[in-house]
């Protein structure tokens, strides 16, 4: 499968001259063989930088984690707030896709019950052609209601719809001409002229908070991610395991994961030479990151809606080390704490949030260096 090298326009930075360092440490028989998998999970947040220097750095970024050997890139999707600068995540991995070679990329999660699914089966075809066939197709309902009831869908009604929107688009990926009728959509002979590189098509992943969506994730065999204190990730990884295992195995099984599904956790990583150094640019990246996440909340204030927001969290940087959804530190213990972690939550998947907040992109790639050189080698065999 030849990748695509089209250049990114715009200035040389020196960020994009460390790259080279980063391949080295991911050599292609590593990549095939490691049964530990390291993935990247970016809201892109605003930052407070210009939306165009953002995207040129995010782009940086995204090209060095190629080189690094990342698995795959995952992009959430948000609305109104500052939390994400990418509506449309389509879009923005569309431009990934031409920047990158072999790292796998996908939205984490497409919000299903604000979309068109022809449309967005169209959107899914393209962007795999676009990737030379390395998307992975997240989905869910959305976890913001306040971002639900801009777009007119009332919170108590997205599941039913995105339940009714992912059978939709999963029998449109396969057909040649989509008939489907439900009550909210209806396609009568609908040719589907656009077919995925991936065949039958792009693995679905689901991203849950909550044990009644990990379950629903494990009985339709998706790939998936979670997030959270240990306890809370500990029981959402235990549901979906107890769910894939009576369903027996994968919808679309996976050789490079242990039992052919990714099951993974989303952990807020920085790395520095020192403790203290980490410190330095973790803590106000992480407080801005909070401030971020509830910025919705903050704004709308006590409302029925905000008792939805369900998802437990640290107030601050010393909460979230406490409950252990922040590692900081040296290589050395960044390392030993994803070790225990991988040990006590029996994951096969890292999704490392390695850029946010407020932090430079001279630290996210010093960061990100670190990681790939002195970490993820010692994870290749966990």
């Amino acid at each position: 499968m030849a990748p695509c090298t089209a250049p990114i326009s715009g200035r040389p930075t020196r960020a994009a001259t460390s790259t080279s360092s980063l391949a080295r440490a991911a050599s292609p028989s590593r990549r095939s063989t490691e049964t530990m998998k390291v993935g990247l999970f970016d809201h892109v947040e605003h930052g407070g930088r210009p939306l165009a220097t953002l995207f040129d750095e995010r782009l940086t970024f995204a090209k060095a984690a190629d080189a690094a050997g990342i698995y795959c890139l995952h992009v959430a999707e948000h609305h109104a707030t500052p939390l994400n600068m990418v509506p449309v995540p389509g879009v923005y991995l569309g431009a990934v896709a031409r920047a990158t070679r072999r790292m796998r990329l996908g939205p984490l999660v497409y919000l299903l019950p604000l979309y068109s699914p022809l449309r967005l089966i169209e959107e899914i075809c393209m962007l795999d052609h676009l990737s030379y066939g390395r998307l992975e197709v997240g989905v869910g309902r959305g976890i913001s209601p306040f971002e639900l009831k801009y777009h007119r869908i009332e919170h108590d009604e997205s599941r039913d719809i995105f339940i009714d929107a992912f059978a939709c688009i999963g029998a449109g990926l396969v057909a040649d001409r989509l008939s489907y009728s439900s009550k909210r959509f209806s396609y009568d002979d609908v040719p589907i002229a656009l077919r995925p590189l991936q065949q039958p098509h792009p693995a679905f992943w689901y991203g849950s908070s909550n044990t009644i969506g990990s379950t629903w994730a494990g009985e339709r065999g998706l790939h998936f991610v979670t997030l959270g204190p240990m306890p809370t990730a500990k029981a959402n990884i235990d549901a979906f395991k107890e769910a894939l295992a009576k369903r027996g195995s994968a919808a679309q099984p996976k050789a490079e994961f242990r039992g052919g599904a990714a099951i993974g956790v989303q952990r807020h990583i920085f790395l520095a030479d020192t403790e203290e150094e980490a410190r330095r640019f973790a803590k106000p990246a992480m407080d801005a990151h909070l401030a971020n996440l509830n910025w919705l909340r903050d704004m709308h204030g006590v409302t029925g809606l905000v008792s939805r927001l369900n998802v437990p969290r640290g107030a601050d940087y010393e909460a979230c080390v406490a409950d252990r959804t922040v590692i900081a530190g040296t290589p050395d213990q960044v390392c030993a704490e994803i070790e225990r972690q991988v040990d006590e939550l029996g994951i096969n998947y890292l999704l490392a949030y390695l850029f946010l907040g407020t932090m430079s992109l001279n630290e996210a790639l010093r960061s990100l260096a670190l990681f790939a050189t002195e970490v993820m080698p010692r994870l290749a065999s966990l």
